[in-house]
């Protein structure tokens, strides 16, 4: 069981068990100098003896960590304005976009198992220093903006259930810096622990809430055939290209890079094939899991305020307060709140997490993880506390909605190197990727850059 759990006693250092070409030469422009996540890495151990499943189960969690991204309030609006306007019709862009994600993050966990790098650390030792210090501005920017999300996702959720005002609320959430410190001094599986927990809740909380809302489940499974009246339509094809965006975040990507190496796997071409799997199989199931959540939104979007002439509602706390009256029932709201509260939560915790892992990786520094942690914390929160003692409600909402912008702008920039990566056979060997999944990834990336540029240009002509 202690295996199954999978703690082991103390973190192995970079240099420890490191074959030479993970370290230098085959391609890169510098050596890689530090693990990712120092503290964590490779400190939990997979069981060399057992069955598949033990096995399995020892790497389950890094998956369930980036599927939260996938699910955070960021996501929220974009799934209540496609469900309402739109009824069930953009199912099937919710189910487009996971597909995306299941690739994009097998490519992300190949990249850290393979190099053991992350994808910061790749890009710092693949490119220049001024590219690298523009993706660098880039990412942590993007990490701002989802942090953003985030924490203003949870501020309106302790609103909601507590009353506790907004901005008392927005403090309130830099609590999760004591949180995570806490749980990765027990031991990294304690955070994933936490993780899984909170994603159930939601998971739980979201799955009463499509029994009270009695959808049509015949018109549930024709949603999620595509229709070319999302193409055709251009209110329609805005809030799709917004689910995509706001669906596949580029933090992810970096996170999911780094925390498969807490997985202390045999360091041979077989030992990492088997790491590659399993790690696949954990983000995919994971990240179907994060499917079920964005498309319970917006089938409960469609069922309640679609089917009753409400085609106006795109605001969290504006779907809070309709749901009780409407489904008659006030656990409905209270239930809503909960689960907006464990997204909200469950998103700052691995959101943060990434931003130490993007500043380690591109600028190669080490700094005590509570420092690291706050600086984090603290470039979401001020503006988050700025807009929201000045503008209030209103103000914290078009922040919202800017953050996802922003997230759109970036992920084309963290997209486009790992395809780049995960491509070129003299950084990754014999684990290269194939012809097919080369195109399909390329593709994928043209797809995602060109519809954010629509995105944007509708945006800031609107």
């Amino acid at each position: 069981m202690r295996d199954d759990l999978a703690v082991a006693e103390r973190p192995i250092q970079a240099t420890e068990a490191e074959p030479e070409e993970t370290r230098g030469s085959g391609g890169w422009r510098r050596n890689r100098d530090m693990a990712s996540l120092p503290e964590s890495y490779r400190s939990v151990r997979i069981p060399k003896k057992g069955s598949v499943i033990r096995k399995f189960l020892a790497f389950v969690g890094p998956g369930y960590m980036v599927a939260v991204g996938y699910m955070d309030p960021g996501n929220w609006a974009t799934d209540l304005a496609g469900g309402s306007q739109f009824g069930y019709t953009l199912l099937s862009v919710i189910l487009i976009s996971n597909l995306m994600a299941v690739v994009l993050q097998a490519l992300s966990g190949k990249l850290g198992i393979v190099t053991g790098r992350d994808l910061a650390q790749a890009c710092r030792d693949s490119y220049s220093k001024p590219v690298n210090f523009s993706l660098w501005i880039l990412c942590e920017l993007a990490i701002a903006a989802c942090d953003l999300a985030e924490v203003i996702g949870a501020a309106i959720a302790l609103n909601l259930l507590f009353g506790i005002p907004l901005l008392y609320g927005v403090i309130l959430t830099a609590l999760d810096v004591l949180i995570i410190l806490f749980l990765q001094n027990k031991g990294f599986r304690y955070m994933e622990a936490m993780v899984i927990a909170l994603i159930a809740t939601i998971g739980l909380c979201f799955a009463l809430e499509i029994f009270w809302s009695s959808p049509n489940f015949g018109d549930v499974m024709k949603g999620f055939v595509p229709s070319t009246e999302i193409v055709k339509n251009p209110e329609m094809l805005y809030i799709a290209i917004g689910i995509i965006g706001a669906t596949v975040m580029p933090h992810n990507l970096y996170l999911h890079s780094s925390i498969v190496q807490t997985r202390q796997f045999e360091q041979t071409e077989l030992g990492k094939r088997q790491a590659i799997r399993f790690a696949t199989w954990d983000s995919t199931i994971a990240l179907f899991f994060a499917l079920f959540i964005n498309a319970a939104i917006l089938i409960i979007a469609a069922a309640v305020f679609h089917t009753a002439g409400r085609t106006d509602v795109a605001e969290i706390d504006q779907a809070y307060h309709l749901l009780a009256p409407m489904l008659g029932s006030s656990l409905a709201a209270v239930l809503f709140g909960v689960a907006l509260l464990a997204s909200g939560q469950n998103s700052t915790l691995t959101g943060t997490l990434a931003g130490q892992i993007v500043m380690e990786g591109f600028l190669s520094i080490r700094m005590k993880p509570w420092l690291r942690r706050l600086i984090t914390r603290m470039i979401a929160i001020i503006p988050a506390v700025i807009v929201t003692a000045v503008y209030g409600e209103k103000g914290t909402m078009d922040l919202l909605i800017l953050s996802q912008v922003i997230l759109s702008f970036q992920l084309s920039f963290a997209v486009v190197p790992l395809v780049q990566l995960t491509g070129n056979k003299a950084k990754m060997g014999s684990f290269v990727n194939p012809k097919w999944l080369n195109i399909l990834a390329w593709f994928i990336a043209v797809v995602i850059i060109g519809l954010n540029i629509y995105l944007l240009y509708q945006t800031f002509t609107d």
